[in-house]
């Protein structure tokens, strides 16, 4: 199978499958490749924090042109994933000098699904573009061809808690993969003081208490394939074992009022207000960090499309003065894009990590803020016996198979059963499972 991620979040996608028991785990270009049975596909799609979507191959061969395309799609069984009354979607991704025209090759390949029917039954199956019944993906590279089912349908940052949202929501995988990536727990408080629409808290919250992100979702796509086993999925959907206590305290804050009405929607939505601490203040206001002893800060302020040059270089001199005066002990944790942003917060990071957030190459950076000397700052904390954070990149980490850059990467064009509630356990239910076809896009922006 393939599961795909974010731009930077390879390696800790595959830690994620690791540890849900994959096998056989290859790293690619935003993608990571393993090997699992359909209790394991399941998992994936519903514990997968940094995970887009989970791709499950169904047949690989060659060709040089859409015809030989359309002869070896036609010889699938189609009939084992589909009926003729059935509908699909068809998404393509091309990265070959053979093949100029990608919609022709999805022509081609629906046109052999339809093909097939039509010879075996007489009648065929309908082309859906929203909410069809199963998503084929046709990947080619060179000559190498793999067709694929999607089993997540709609994208996996999609979770389903978002009732509410500013102009740029940060995308739910991507503030996951951030948190994940500083290796926080929810072993300290954590604190966002330019919060927005409360992404970053309630991906930390969900976090610090083990709630899978696909909790909140209304459908997956592999819950329409013919071999479905709903037994077994709600096995999955109900079990709580694993979710645990938090100790600590979540902060957010904003110096917009509507920026915290929306945060407050999205925080009762997912059902987390107890352990979320909300209040409109700028951080400019701040005197003193949030709560008791040192925490982790991990924040996205506005870019340049938001605000004028001078404005955000304003604003990250700032971000860095409060740094320095009020969040001793802490580890912050920054994401931007200019280095002049960066350079006006006056502090050396300590760890810088490239991800990708919309169409902008950003960077993440670290900070450890401390009064004095950094090795004294940090034999003061150990004899205090307090924990410090470490991040997920100076963890011992297992190493994974890196793919090739020639090899298949399975990028992606934009384009009810009775279960025990998970909002019963906190602020309320959800509501029906909607369709995974509704509003079916890409990646946030």
């Amino acid at each position: 199978m393939v599961a795909k991620t974010l731009y930077g979040l390879e390696d800790v996608l595959a830690v994620e499958l690791q540890n849900l028991g994959a096998e056989n785990i290859e790293i690619g270009r935003r993608m990571v490749a393993f090997h699992g049975d359909k209790e394991l596909m399941y998992k994936a799609n519903f514990h997968c924090r940094t995970a887009l979507r989970i791709l499950k191959p169904i047949h690989t061969f060659k060709a040089k042109d859409a015809d030989e395309v359309y002869e070896n799609v036609k010889k699938i069984e189609w009939s084992n994933y589909l009926d003729d009354s059935s509908t699909f979607a068809i998404d393509e991704v091309i990265n070959s000098d053979d093949f100029n025209h990608s919609k022709f090759v999805a022509y081609r390949t629906k046109d052999a699904v339809v093909d097939y029917f039509k010879e075996k039954t007489g009648k065929r199956p309908s082309v859906r573009i929203n909410n069809p019944d199963l998503i084929i993906n046709i990947h080619i590279s060179h000559n190498d061809c793999t067709i694929s089912i999607d089993s997540s349908g709609e994208s996996l940052h999609k979770r389903g808690y978002r009732v509410d949202q500013n102009e740029a929501p940060l995308n739910e995988v991507l503030a996951a993969g951030m948190i994940l990536k500083t290796g926080w727990k929810g072993e300290s408080n954590f604190v966002d003081p330019m919060c927005g629409s409360g992404t970053l808290l309630i991906e930390a919250a969900m976090i610090a208490l083990n709630i899978p992100p696909g909790v909140h979702r209304k459908e997956f796509a592999f819950e329409r394939w013919k071999d479905f086993d709903a037994e077994m999925f709600d096995a999955i959907f109900n079990d709580d074992s694993q979710e645990k206590e938090f100790d600590f305290r979540i902060y957010g804050s904003d110096i917009s009022p509507r920026a915290i009405e929306i945060s407050e929607n999205n925080i009762k939505s997912a059902g987390l207000g107890k352990c979320i601490n909300l209040q409109c203040k700028p951080l400019q206001q701040y005197q003193q960090a949030p709560g008791n002893g040192p925490g982790i800060l991990i924040t996205n302020p506005p870019y340049g499309e938001r605000i004028t040059s001078k404005d955000l270089l304003g604003l990250y001199e700032m971000i860095g003065e409060r740094l320095k005066h009020v969040f001793v002990g802490y580890q912050a944790w920054i994401l931007s894009y200019k280095d002049e942003c960066f350079d006006q917060i006056g502090l050396r990071p300590s760890q810088r990590i490239k991800l990708i957030n919309g169409s902008l190459e950003c960077e993440f950076r670290k900070y450890e803020i401390f009064d004095g000397k950094k090795k004294e700052y940090k034999q003061r904390l150990s004899e205090e016996g307090v924990e410090t954070t470490t991040s997920a990149e100076e963890e011992e980490k297992p190493t994974f198979k890196r793919r090739e850059s020639n090899r298949p990467t399975f990028e992606r064009k934009s384009g009810g059963r009775d279960r025990k509630s998970f909002g019963e356990k906190r602020e309320g239910g959800f509501g029906e499972r909607k369709s995974f076809g509704e509003g079916r896009d890409g990646e946030r922006r």
